[in-house]
């Protein structure tokens, strides 16, 4: 079992990187409709996946678990200093020094492309990823990614190997916007990759998967929010 269980794992680990070059760069110059047909069915199947794994291979009881509060403090603590941080560093430097310009630039070419091209749509988009998505991932990274790999190897070598395998597919949503050899890319990437190992650090101590989302939407509602700004500079959305 244990081989099987190894091969689900490495799956789940790599997927939504592979998944993330399919439809953010290889399609990227294809048609709207092929884009979206792709990125549906891809996380379709990336969220469907350890369902699969745990409650038809395995035979595991599958329960949504009920709400308690630990974690939850340290986690919206967490999540309100990034956020913050980002939103500081952001409106009270960089923006005025216009050192992410060219990557809004980007931004706006590639939303464009895949149908994102209103405010109205940018911002349902950042609410469905901030509240939805950032379940998603937390359920799929730490219940799941994390989770398993916690039953076959030694907790640090679990919390840094899911973190890193967490932080793929960010490095090619930020090697898009800012360039692959830009520094910004890589330390955005491993500010991703301390967030994820910090939501699985609180997903082992406090048993829960709440704290990590909170934390988690925080910020990406920071992020989406930094995003519309630089879009909007480049090119106001309607």
């Amino acid at each position: 079992m244990k081989a099987g269980q190894w091969a689900a794992l490495i799956f789940a680990l790599i997927y939504p990187t592979l998944l993330t070059l399919v439809y953010f760069v290889w399609l990227a110059g294809s048609s709207e409709n092929a884009q979206q047909v792709a990125y549906l069915i891809g996380k379709a199947i990336q969220f469907a996946f350890p369902l699969v794994w745990a409650g038809l291979i395995c035979r595991e009881p599958l329960r949504w678990p009920r709400f308690n509060g630990r974690g939850v403090f340290a986690g919206i603590a967490f999540g309100l200093a990034i956020a913050g941080g980002i939103c500081g560093m952001y409106f009270g430097w960089f923006r005025a020094a216009g050192t992410f310009a060219p990557a809004g630039r980007t931004m706006l070419e590639h939303l464009s492309g895949i149908g994102i091209a209103s405010a109205p749509i940018y911002a349902g988009v950042a609410l469905f990823y901030s509240l939805l998505h950032s379940l998603l991932e937390e359920y799929y990274w730490r219940w799941f990614g994390f989770g398993q790999m916690r039953q076959l190897i030694a907790l640090w070598p679990s919390i840094i190997i899911s973190s890193l395998c967490f932080m793929g597919h960010h490095v090619v949503v930020l090697g898009l916007y800012f360039g692959w050899t830009n520094p910004w890319t890589w330390l955005f990437s491993i500010a991703t990759a301390i967030g994820g190992a910090f939501w699985a650090w609180l997903y082992h101590r406090s048993g829960s998967i709440y704290g990590p989302w909170f934390s988690h939407l925080l910020i990406d509602a920071a992020i989406f929010g930094v995003g519309y700004d630089l879009i909007r500079a480049a090119t106001p959305l309607t």
